[in-house]
């Protein structure tokens, strides 16, 4: 009884914790639930994805939003913004769970099982001091869904020094007046180890790699210096590529919205 009373007290304790440094700092947790999606698996994810999205439609599932992002190794995002913890908990499937039926629902669940062996469930917080989107900071960039994923590990000795550089970076690309803009997400509730993650929309690859190339250009060797100072911080650097899924995003209304037809 003593540990179950201590664990919801950290939870708690968490859940205040992430309340307020969103009210602070005006910063958005997100909860994110990552699949490592099997190549021979990745067709039946998408479809068991449309037909639970196609399920929360016909049972007007409320409450409820994710988004989708696809990385090319075959990892799948399901994103929902949240303010605090107790959001995870109120974000259910059991209403839907209700009107389709235990037996029907479970086998949605069961052909997701299937499709991996790899899971799991953390926040990650999207921050809005070393972002760097002058046009307004959103996650949403329409005819833009395609995604590239700098991520910079980082050992809690160089936080602080890592941090400063990319307070320097983002100053830099303002007084040039970059067009590669991007968010900065860090690590939050449920991950092991600390890390940022720069991430840049492009309408695609090739559009992606010219804005990069333009870029490296406008910076110039000023770009070049800080970023070798800056990486002298980050203790393992990696890039991925995807894109996000729209096909595979539901959001619910939220309960007492009242619809209207004209």
């Amino acid at each position: 009884m003593k540990i179950i009373q201590t664990m919801m007290a950290v939870l708690f304790c968490l859940s205040m914790s992430l309340g307020l440094m969103a009210q602070e700092t005006k910063n958005q947790a997100f909860w994110i639930h990552e699949d490592k999606v099997k190549p021979s698996m990745m067709t039946e994810y998408e479809q068991v994805s449309r037909d639970l999205v196609e399920n929360c439609k016909k049972h007007d599932l409320k409450d409820v939003q994710w988004s989708v992002a696809q990385m090319d190794d075959g990892t799948y995002m399901s994103i929902s913004p949240i303010q605090e913890l107790a959001d995870i908990q109120n974000m259910s499937f059991d209403p839907l769970r209700e009107k389709m039926g235990d037996e029907e629902f479970s086998k949605i669940f069961e052909r997701f099982n299937k499709c991996y062996d790899t899971h799991g469930d953390y926040v990650a917080i999207l921050n809005s001091e070393l972002s760097y989107m002058p046009d307004g900071l959103t996650p949403d960039t329409p005819g833009k869904n395609y995604r590239v994923w700098h991520r910079l590990d980082v050992t809690p000795a160089n936080i602080q020094n890592l941090r400063g550089k990319m307070k320097e970076l983002k100053s830099l690309f303002a007084s040039k007046g970059s067009k590669m803009h991007y968010r900065i997400y860090h690590s939050g509730f449920g991950n092991m180890g600390n890390y940022y993650v720069a991430v840049i929309s492009a309408k695609d690859a090739q559009d992606y790699d010219r804005m990069s190339a333009e870029n490296d250009e406008l910076l110039g060797k000023e770009g070049e210096q800080l970023f070798e100072e800056m990486f002298k911080y980050v203790d393992a650097y990696s890039v991925k590529r995807g894109g996000m899924r729209p096909d595979l995003a539901y959001k619910g209304t939220p309960s007492g919205t009242k619809i209207t037809k004209n």
